[in-house]
């Protein structure tokens, strides 16, 4: 029997929140013929590839356990007792588990690369889409399979993302996952969609924008796309070095990309204009360099007091309603000061690579 639901899930050497994912795909109240999960190891990792296979051997066991009652059953039934045969098997059913698939990636990575090939290898109509990190409530594939039965293209589900009262700067920011339109941590399509549009954009090779551009490729198409908020995956937010926020920067490159794909939809949905803070603080601190090396007092002083100025009021608006914690402050300042030059530049540099003039 050919499975109803595929879900996707890439992964990079992160076992342990796999494993926590693969708990929760494997309690889903659906039919377990009925969905398959297939891992996109994008890192073709040993101990990822024996984690995921213990899984398909515990499938393969159930299947013969399956087997095994089934044809107890009808022994008893062409013996005569055919009282036996009238008890549901869905306490059978619910002793078996859905087809796990290990897929190890070759030639292109990054997630896009991952989640293709997921979808390609399926043998679902539907194909779901989580992240390793995530953990979809038990009523999740069935919300999915419901969602996509009247002929949508593609869905959305919602993402819950737990915060503490006081969170830091970094999760904040990733608690905006909970209030994105289409995300791959929670969305599904229909697989002739994927492959008539070809599926992701693998030049996104880092988990940044590549969901926006699958989003606003079907929305330009005319796909019909649907929220289905019964479906829920919760989404922690993980432990991050300090000063995380200033790696995260190199992503803006990738807005680039996708403003070159789609610039309208991208002002419309993503940014609404240039990040004009930024500018500003790189020209006065641009300013305040030109006047120190042309030993011009006044220009030095007056670009030193505009970037202070306006970099203060940048960190004032990272830590207002975040932990005041004395670790955490000393990140806001110092990646405050980082975050601007960092990231114009990979914005620059993103407009070089794609040859798009983006601001």
């Amino acid at each position: 029997m050919m499975p109803l639901v595929s879900v996707v899930v890439p992964t990079y050497k992160r076992p342990e929140l796999l494993k926590r994912c693969l708990a929760a795909l494997l309690a889903q109240d659906y039919d377990p013929r009925a969905y398959e999960i297939i891992v996109a190891d994008d890192a073709a990792c040993d101990q990822t590839r024996q984690l995921v296979e213990g899984y398909c051997l515990l499938h393969e066991e159930d299947e013969e356990r399956f087997d095994t009652q089934l044809s107890q059953l009808r022994s008893l039934h062409e013996l005569g007792r055919s009282e036996y045969l009238t008890r549901p098997l869905d306490h059978v059913f619910e002793q078996r588990s859905p087809n796990v698939h290990y897929l190890p990636v070759a030639g292109a990575h990054g997630p896009a690369a991952a989640r293709n090939a997921g979808w390609r290898a399926a043998g679902g109509a539907i194909i779901a889409f989580t992240d390793d990190d995530c953990i979809p409530e038990p009523g999740w594939v069935r919300a999915v399979a419901a969602g996509l039965a009247n002929g949508a293209a593609g869905a959305s589900g919602r993402i819950s993302v737990p915060l503490h009262d006081r969170p830091t700067d970094y999760e904040r920011d990733a608690a905006g996952l909970a209030h994105a339109e289409f995300a791959t941590a929670n969305c599904c399509c229909r697989r002739d969609v994927l492959a008539a549009v070809g599926g992701f954009d693998e030049r996104f090779t880092t988990a940044w924008r590549e969901d926006s551009d699958l989003h606003f490729t079907l929305l330009r198409r005319g796909y019909q796309l649907i929220k289905v908020p019964q479906a829920v995956v919760v989404h922690p937010v993980r432990p991050a070095v300090w000063g995380v926020s200033v790696h995260q920067q190199r992503k803006s490159m990738f807005n680039a990309l996708l403003y070159k794909k789609h610039p309208q939809l991208y002002w419309q949905r993503i940014q609404p204009g240039p990040p004009w803070r930024y500018y500003a603080i790189v020209g006065a601190l641009l300013s305040a360099l030109a006047g120190i090396a042309q030993r011009r007092r006044r220009l030095a002083l007056g670009g030193a007091i505009a970037w202070l100025v306006l970099t203060g009021r940048f960190c004032a608006r990272r830590l207002h309603g975040t932990s005041h914690a004395p670790r955490h402050l000393a990140e806001m300042i110092v990646t405050s000061a980082l975050i601007p030059p960092l990231a114009i530049f990979w914005r620059v540099r993103g407009a070089l690579r794609y040859r798009v003039l983006f601001l």
